[in-house]
């Protein structure tokens, strides 16, 4: 048996002609409401879609000349200029059903009417408002696929001048084959700005490589970028390619390259030079072509003054510098970036949330954001989660644990919770290391995994 489908609303002061109607339409339909009152309007199409509104044209307070029907045949088709109204009268003439027409009525019945002409009436117009949503669908959809068309970097979000400069940058160093060096801070988006510099090379088509240079132990590390023959070393059962060959003719982005060591660093350095990897436990050399995009939050500059990093190095990877300001150097991108989120947890955990206050928006700008657009994203994550209304709230964000913005200032630990006082404790000894996780961890008696599983949990 074909299931029913469609929601129709009728609207008469004739109650028994209501029931008469629903009794015979409700064998027919999925839903059929009845209502004396046309007052009550507004407030049914508030809480339900209807596909069909059939509405009387005259009420009571006006018994022949329809002007109640025309009115709220307008309101009706202000609340939703896509709905479709079907009007009925007991004085019909051709004058009025044309007047009815071209005041935005689908059609146009007579009383007492028949059956089976009715519910005819009823699926035509039924098919329209399919059509109409269907065409509105395609329309939406459309003027989607031209936005992300036109957008040049849809997945970087951000409109201050800042941001604009680097969507410059992007544009003109993408085309070359130039090294690049992204400068900024944890939870900033450089791997994202690395993915939009190779999608916009001609090198696009072919493999983008990520490497997290700070998790990877220096026992590893040769073999994680030049991969490895069977039997080189105990865990080696097979042939393995390293990163470096992956991304032979596409991009290879290193990132947290100011982690590495002296040792390792002259090692990537010939590698570079030569443009020829030899894989662990075998002498053949492949060659190389790739492009190569490296990111850091460590001040590179400063450190190869203190020699901890070869300035041959530097002079190799930053031929194109791009700097990525820190979320509280562009506050005007807040509210695009919390929209963002918003609309994506919000679809995630399917929770009706769609804005945020005024004051939520307001302590938004205050907070001082030191784990940049990371913690933005996770800070509109659990306030989705925790909303209980529609709208975020201040008391659904964590601002009670923000720190001052200048982190030199002395900080009341009184104040904070247990997770607070180690989020604090995590950012401060990272400030002190500028930054160095191995250095970070040993100092806070962690192991690497375990420092980098706490800033993520914190969003540092």
């Amino acid at each position: 048996m074909e299931s029913k489908q469609g929601k129709i609303l009728i609207v008469d002061d004739n109650e028994d002609l209501l029931k008469a109607a629903k009794m015979y339409l409700k064998r027919h339909f999925a839903q059929v409401d009845i209502e004396k009152s046309p007052e009550a309007i507004p407030g049914l199409m508030a809480n339900e879609s209807y596909d069909v509104i059939l509405l009387d044209m005259n009420f009571t307070k006006d018994v022949s000349s329809g002007s109640e029907g025309y009115y709220w045949l307008e309101k009706i088709l202000q609340i939703d200029p896509s709905a479709v109204v079907v009007l009925i009268t007991a004085y019909g003439d051709v004058q009025m059903a044309v007047k009815a027409i071209k005041a935005g009525a689908t059609d146009f019945v007579l009383k007492p009417w028949e059956n089976e002409k009715l519910l005819a009436t009823l699926y035509s117009s039924m098919r329209l408002r399919e059509t109409r949503d269907e065409v509105e669908h395609l329309r939406q959809k459309n003027q989607e696929i031209n936005v992300s068309i036109n957008e040049r970097f849809s997945d970087i979000i951000g409109q201050s001048q800042a941001m604009q400069r680097i969507f410059q940058t992007i544009e003109r160093v993408a085309r070359t084959d130039a090294n690049v060096l992204i400068l900024g801070e944890n939870g900033t988006g450089k791997e994202l700005i690395a993915r939009a510099i190779h999608r916009h090379s001609s090198r696009g088509r072919e493999s983008f490589v990520s490497v997290d240079l700070g998790s990877i132990t220096e026992t590893l590390f040769e073999s994680e970028l030049f991969g490895h023959k069977k039997g080189a070393f105990t865990d080696a059962r097979e042939d393995r390619p390293g990163r470096f060959e992956l991304a032979n003719n596409g991009t290879l982005f290193l990132d947290e390259i100011g982690n590495l060591s002296m040792p390792l660093q002259a090692k990537l350095l010939s590698a570079l030079q030569n443009r020829k990897v030899s894989r662990v436990g075998s002498n053949k050399e492949v060659p190389i072509d790739l492009r190569l995009v490296c990111a850091t939050n460590m001040p590179l500059y400063d450190m190869v003054k203190e020699n901890r990093f070869r300035q041959d190095l530097l002079y190799r990877i930053n031929t194109i510098e791009i700097e990525i300001p820190p979320l509280r150097e562009r506050l005007e991108d807040i509210p695009l970036l919390a929209s963002h989120f918003l609309k994506q947890y919000a679809g995630r955990y399917e929770k009706q949330v769609s804005k945020i206050s005024e004051a939520a928006m307001v302590r938004m700008h205050k907070h001082p954001w030191p784990g940049n657009i990371r913690e933005l994203q996770h800070a509109i994550e659990r306030a989705v989660i925790l909303c209980a209304g529609s709208v975020l709230q201040p008391e659904d964000f964590n601002f009670t644990a923000s720190v001052t913005r200048d982190n030199d200032q002395p900080v009341n630990l009184d104040q904070f919770n247990l997770e607070e006082v180690e989020k604090l404790l995590i950012r401060k000894v990272l400030k002190k290391f500028n930054g160095n996780i191995t250095q970070a961890a040993s100092e806070l008696g962690l192991t690497r995994s375990s420092l980098y599983r706490r800033l993520e949990k914190h969003g540092l």
